[in-house]
């Protein structure tokens, strides 16, 4: 394949004058995470907070076609770490869910009969003008994670950096699949295979991740030259419109994005039209497996079959052997289980330590997780926020008293208080059995359960026994073991000697085996192929 590249025109520093430079497929680089104990990093941060503070509890409207609609019924954004806090107020589209499904989708198609023919290093200039925006609000973009969400400045800020990231590795991605791809040369014929886009997008993002993973899923889509419809999660719609408001910034076409707000009625209504040629979607296992089983039925009108890109959780261990480093092991368990309050798919869930070692690593995992601040995020010195919801913080107590009356042992944490948020203390829980309610089920909260396994063997054997097949790790010295680890730990993304979660885009291609979805690989060279369709062409010379 050969190296694609854009030019663009860049002032320098404003003086009017204008250089090329070249956007190649090599020269990606991740965003660097901001450092907070630099002074002018932190007062900078505290503005963006006192800016969004500033912003809070106004309406806001949905876009369809590029204009802004709006409903008589509302529902509220409310911040997880104050509950009584409005984020926001946005239109409740599930009470009109078909009429305004409908107008969204038939904006989207008529967009795609003119997108699609928009040239890739166009398509990808969008991306890139809205990298750059994002790159100077990066900690306004961050602040209101820290309101609607409940993420502390780090944890924010490294969802900022990852959307920036996939703004710019989508882009250039994009250039590159466009070039002339390698077919081979017979005489008489010229031929050529070149990738064209589907058609209309449902994207259905999740709100752990909610500029990140919804900038990602949205921008690969058009920048293969699909037009969307755009569902965020109703615990985080305003950080996806702050995103809208960017697109519209740079000048993205009316259709090729559209902005609705609603629950379940919407995403069903997305899903199930006969126009819908492929749905995106990020979030539980439950609901992952009813859009593909809605996707897989044509419903009348419908020319196609519906592609599902789908990316549903896991129960991720981190496997600690005999002769591991155990300090680093303890700091990856703890870093791994309690970042952003256990609420990630990759998350460690399940710690799997040989009994050799098993308490010396527990007594480490214990001391440095009665360490963590449970706290409002919006202070600099929190180490982890509240929970998202109620529902998630009965449900968090729920498995802490089930793990326990399973016969577990608690070590740290247990309890929770939703007084003013919803808080609940990271948890340690030992004596965890195989097959164990909390060692089978994801909970996506700050509890991790501990189990304590015979050897190697034994620790392989009980980390690949579940249905999910997302993030693991192993901590050993043995580089037989690690390679070994490589063969038949069943996971999508493995880590050795390091945590289970941070996925670097273009480092870390992202997705996961069985119940966490179709391996899709976000972040990674082929996650483009998800969002559209080979042609061939040969002609006769």
């Amino acid at each position: 394949m050969g190296v694609g590249f854009a030019i663009i025109n860049i002032d320098i520093k404003g003086s009017g004058e204008t250089m090329q430079t070249q956007r190649t497929t090599d020269d990606f680089r991740n965003e660097p995470f901001t450092d907070f104990s630099k002074p002018e990093n932190a007062a900078a941060m505290e503005e963006a907070i006192a800016q969004v503070r500033s912003e809070l509890g106004r309406e806001h409207k949905n876009l369809v076609n590029g204009e802004w609609i709006t409903l008589d019924a509302k529902f509220r954004s409310m911040n997880p770490s104050n509950k009584e806090q409005v984020i926001a107020v946005f239109p409740e589209i599930d009470v009109d869910a078909d009429n305004v499904v409908n107008g969204a989708i038939e904006a989207a198609s008529k967009a795609f009969r003119s997108w699609r023919n928009v040239p890739a290093e166009d398509r990808a200039e969008y991306l890139f003008q809205a990298a750059a925006k994002m790159r100077e609000r990066k900690h306004y973009f961050s602040a209101w994670m820290v309101f609607e969400t409940s993420k502390t400045w780090a944890e924010a800020d490294g969802d900022t950096a990852e959307a920036i990231d996939f703004l710019e590795f989508y882009g250039r991605e994009m250039i590159r699949w466009s070039k002339p791809q390698p077919v081979t040369r017979i005489e008489g014929e010229e031929n050529a295979l070149e990738y064209i886009p589907l058609g209309v997008g449902a994207i259905i993002p999740p709100w752990n991740f909610p500029l990140a993973i919804m900038v990602g899923m949205t921008t690969a889509a058009i920048v293969a030259g699909n037009t969307v419809v755009l569902k965020p999660s109703s615990d985080s719609p305003t950080i996806a419109l702050k995103f809208i408001e960017l697109l519209e910034e740079v000048g993205i076409p009316a259709g090729v994005v559209n902005f609705v707000t609603g629950s379940v009625k919407t995403g069903e209504a997305m899903v199930t039209h006969a126009k819908t040629r492929f749905i995106s979607f990020t979030g539980s296992k439950q609901v992952g497996l009813h859009i593909n089983e809605e996707a897989a039925k044509t419903r009348e009108g419908q020319i196609w079959i519906k592609r599902v890109v789908a990316e549903m959780g896991g129960k991720d261990a981190i496997v600690v052997a005999d002769d591991a480093d155990l300090d680093s092991a303890a700091q990856g368990a703890v870093q791994a289980a309690f970042g952003f309050q256990g609420q990630k798919c990759s998350a460690c869930s399940r710690l799997i330590v040989d009994e050799k070692v098993h308490d010396e690593l527990v007594a480490k995992v214990v001391e440095l997780t009665k360490l963590l601040k449970v706290k409002s995020p919006t202070e600099a010195d929190a180490n982890l926020g509240a929970v998202i919801n109620k529902k998630a913080f009965d449900t968090t107590l729920k498995y802490i008293r089930i793990g326990l009356e399973e016969g577990g042992e608690l070590l740290a944490g247990g309890s929770g208080s939703d007084e003013t948020g919803f808080f609940v203390e990271p948890t340690v829980i030992a004596g965890v059995k195989p097959m164990d309610t909390i060692e089978q089920e994801e909970i996506f909260a700050p509890v991790l359960a501990i189990i304590k396994a015979r050897d190697y063997d034994h620790a392989l054997e009980i980390a690949n026994d579940t249905e999910f097949g997302l993030t693991g790790a192993v901590y050993s010295k043995d580089q037989a073991r690690l390679d070994r680890a490589k063969r038949e730990f069943h996971v999508g993304n493995l880590y050795l000697n390091r945590k289970c979660t941070g996925a670097l885009v273009g480092v870390h291609p992202f997705g996961g085996f069985n119940m966490s979805g179709t391996d899709s690989k976000a972040g990674g060279r082929e996650y483009l192929l998800q969002f559209m369709q080979a042609k061939s062409v040969s002609q006769k010379v």
